[in-house]
């Protein structure tokens, strides 16, 4: 029976991956992991889930958790949260086919042979009509979350990815897709073409 098989999702804050990644695991019919790793990482944890969701998603506001992966911890608790996180993707990808949103999934299952990487971009322009259009953001909000995401993102992954001094941002990454003239649909399609294509399925 051949391994089990993953796709990992990164993207830009506002380039809309996650629906494009929710849309290709609804069409190659796998297990769809992002938030609900949350859950997850509290039971391991033996936290309750609002204490590592608060710091994901609190403040009331829904993006609250881009701006800060792991929330505001000390740094001995944030790295425990990564690490707990990680030994989830590792779990995920080795009992079932599936698409893993964020977390340096890329890097976690580096070692995987059966593992296709993608990270979904877009322009300025495309992520910014996406936070007001998509996500109901007004554009100063927009503007200033995307500011934010991308460096929070940015200081996470050099952070948690190891050697990543020297090398372009998501160059781990094996295909690079621009969501900004694709679409949704046609960008999850590409995801799956690529995906049976390399990964044989």
């Amino acid at each position: 029976m051949p391994e089990h098989y993953v796709i990992t999702i990164s993207r830009q804050f506002g380039s809309l991956g996650r629906p494009i990644a929710q849309k290709a695991a609804q069409m190659l019919g796998i297990y769809f992991m992002d938030r609900d790793i949350v859950e997850e990482t509290s039971r391991r944890m033996g936290l309750l889930a609002s204490e590592i969701g608060d710091r994901e998603e609190s403040a009331r506001n829904a993006y609250y958790y881009m701006k800060f992966p792991l929330g505001i911890a000390p740094q001995s608790i944030e790295d425990e949260i990564f690490s707990v996180q990680s030994s989830i993707i590792r779990d995920c990808a080795a009992k079932q086919n599936c698409i893993i949103v964020g977390r340096c999934a890329e890097y976690v299952l580096r070692e995987k042979k059966r593992r296709l990487s993608f990270y979904i971009r877009a322009s300025y322009e495309s992520r910014l009509n996406n936070c007001v259009e998509q996500l109901h953001l007004k554009s100063s909000d927009a503007q200033r979350m995307i500011h934010d995401v991308d460096l929070a993102r940015a200081r996470y992954r050099r952070r948690y990815v190891k050697n990543l001094e020297g090398i372009s941002e998501y160059t781990d990454c094996d295909i690079v897709l621009d969501s900004g003239r694709l679409g949704v649909d046609k960008t999850a399609e590409l995801i799956v073409s690529s995906a049976r294509a390399v990964l044989g399925i």
